[in-house]
């Protein structure tokens, strides 16, 4: 079972916490990340492109010329795919892209994210993490305190905290997410992780039990 110090966002030290080893000790398969990250990908995408068809195309509704007899190719109308302004064959029309990975490959992609990450020392766990205003300022200092400044910052916060959520959104490198939210491809895109404990202890109960039902 691994140990991690908790500190505080002076980067004092103020404790220690044993993290679940189904949580944070799993196997790391990179095939789960790529199908997750694709899923997740996958479901952002909007999908409102669309072309028409000949069907949808105005104009055309009679025949360019008659049937027989001219010594070209017969046409019904200028709306067919192969005259300049005719409707488009097998064109993309709106749809979503969305599929599903079942919630067992969900979880364990999220615990190997979470594995990796504390394998190369990029989780810090901080106590307690409240600005009590709008504060962009003073969420830097803590980071740069904290020497995690560097790089993509992941914030992982048990509950709604908009104090914490606003001050962050100006920083390009910086997100917060929710426990409830907390998903591979921000995990996989941020180089670190700041942890709050309330946020750790939400980790472990939603991932810890194997064979739960709670989706990930």
């Amino acid at each position: 079972m691994a140990i991690l110090d908790v500190v505080t966002t002076e980067n004092k030290k103020a404790g220690t916490v044993d993290l679940s080893a189904t949580v944070f000790e799993a196997k790391v398969k990179p095939d789960l990340f790529h199908a997750e990250v694709r899923r997740q990908l996958a479901a952002r995408r909007r999908g409102t492109h669309s072309t028409k068809n000949r069907a949808a195309v105005s104009g055309g509704g009679a025949k360019p010329w008659r049937q027989k007899g001219t010594g070209r190719a017969r046409q019904g109308t200028t709306r067919a795919v192969q005259w300049a302004g005719g409707g488009a064959a097998f064109g993309p029309v709106p749809r979503s892209y969305e599929y599903k990975l079942s919630k067992k490959v969900r979880r364990a992609a999220l615990r190997g994210a979470l594995s990796h990450r504390l394998e190369e020392g990029a989780i810090t766990v901080v106590d307690l993490l409240e600005l009590g205003e709008f504060k962009t300022k003073r969420l830097v200092e803590i980071l740069r305190g904290l020497g995690i400044d560097e790089g993509g910052v992941l914030i992982v916060i048990d509950a709604e905290d908009r104090f914490v959520e606003r001050s962050a959104r100006n920083l390009p490198r910086v997100g917060v997410l929710r426990v409830a939210g907390l998903n591979v491809y921000d995990v996989l895109h941020h180089q670190k992780l700041l942890v709050t404990k309330a946020g750790l202890d939400a980790i472990e109960s939603r991932l810890a039990d194997a064979d739960g039902e709670a989706s990930a």
